[in-house]
């Protein structure tokens, strides 16, 4: 069979990886079923190519009915850290398991597994190869390492399991926490930013992320039966990519740092008293490095980033204002919604 002739199933279809990897693989020629508790209300439902089914990953049932025909399974699906911690384990953990089995049941023979670099939890140097100690932070740090060990105990019964890493990615379809900068950028406002923001923080675009599970769906079972860091081959620190945003918005605004260690205890109570959109993970990480080195994925997968994190962010705020009428009022936890923006709404208002 030739890598043109492949039927994809995405875990996740309906969300913001899914939709753009949807998109991707049909560029390539593939047919593809989107398997998700979502509605997937794209314009791509009307292809003949892709097939919808609406589905849990927590129901192994469901799941062996749709790997009927399918070559190679993308699971993007999870609970991002803004569910319940009950939530996040039987999604991230039992589900995972599921798609594991479902396609070890139903002869598929290879499962891209999409981890996060939340399994290093707060390392105290950079950057972080595929080797490092983990440590995950929280219900959802915890879980994405639990995953990996399950991907590996499968790896044992057969199936190859590329394990993806990536960064926090932006593109087509992205909001959530970084809705915050967008808003605050088109009302042209300056930006608080936690600490001085001279730490490098590594981004992805989710393109360059496609082209890196496109890699992994491919290449030979030796080459990406293994575990691959992803992100961004050229950024600065958080500040100048954060400000690209604001001089694209033509406002002369500016990132304004403040001290992080008062701000984080403010977030804290926010998070508490639930008025603020930013849990602890985001802000307790975001004053300080985090990078990654992509090395393995350059010579393994190929991998080349066509964008930087400046040019990234830029590409999604630009997606962002052309599409803001649809998104609107909206608010919600996944990042294809903005996240309520809460007691910050307020500070806006000074900015």
């Amino acid at each position: 069979m030739s890598s043109s002739d492949k039927t994809f199933l995405i875990t996740g279809g309906a969300g913001f990886l899914g939709i753009n990897l949807v998109r991707y693989l049909l560029g390539k020629g593939h047919a593809v079923i989107s398997f998700d508790v979502a509605k997937f209300d794209y314009p791509e439902k009307d292809d003949d190519r892709v097939t919808i089914v609406k589905g849990d990953i927590r129901d192994k049932d469901a799941l062996d009915k749709a790997m009927a025909g399918v070559d190679v399974v993308v699971h993007t699906a999870a609970a991002l850290p803004l569910y319940s911690p009950e939530e996040i384990r039987s999604t991230d953990i039992d589900g995972v398991r599921n798609v594991l089995q479902s396609a070890l049941d139903n002869g598929v023979k290879r499962v891209i597994h999409i981890s996060s670099t939340a399994v290093y939890g707060v390392p105290d140097h950079h950057p972080l190869y595929e080797d490092d100690k983990l440590d995950g932070v929280g219900p959802y740090g915890q879980a994405k390492v639990e995953a990996e060990k399950i991907c590996e105990e499968y790896r044992q019964k057969g199936l190859v399991v590329p394990i993806i890493r990536p960064k926090s990615f932006v593109g087509p379809e992205r909001l959530g926490v970084f809705a915050l900068l967008y808003d605050w950028a088109k009302d042209g406002r300056n930006f608080p930013m936690l600490g001085r923001g001279d730490n490098r923080y590594q981004l992805l675009d989710v393109e360059d992320l496609c082209d890196a599970i496109y890699a992994a769906a491919i290449l030979p079972d030796d080459v990406v039966n293994d575990t691959f860091n992803i992100g961004a081959k050229e950024f600065t620190t958080m500040k100048e990519d954060f400000q690209a945003v604001l001089d694209r918005a033509g406002f002369g605004k500016k990132v304004v740092g403040f001290p992080a260690t008062p701000l984080i205890f403010i977030l804290k109570v926010l998070e508490k008293l639930k008025l603020s959109p930013l849990y602890a993970w985001v802000y307790e990480t975001a004053a300080k490095d985090s990078f990654v080195s992509i090395e393995k994925a350059e010579k393994k997968l190929g991998f080349k980033p066509k964008y930087s994190n400046k040019e990234a962010l830029v590409r999604n705020y630009e997606w962002y204002l052309e599409n803001l009428d649809k998104f609107e009022g909206q608010s919600g936890v996944t990042h294809r919604v903005p996240w309520k923006q809460g007691a910050l709404g307020l500070l806006k208002k000074l900015f």
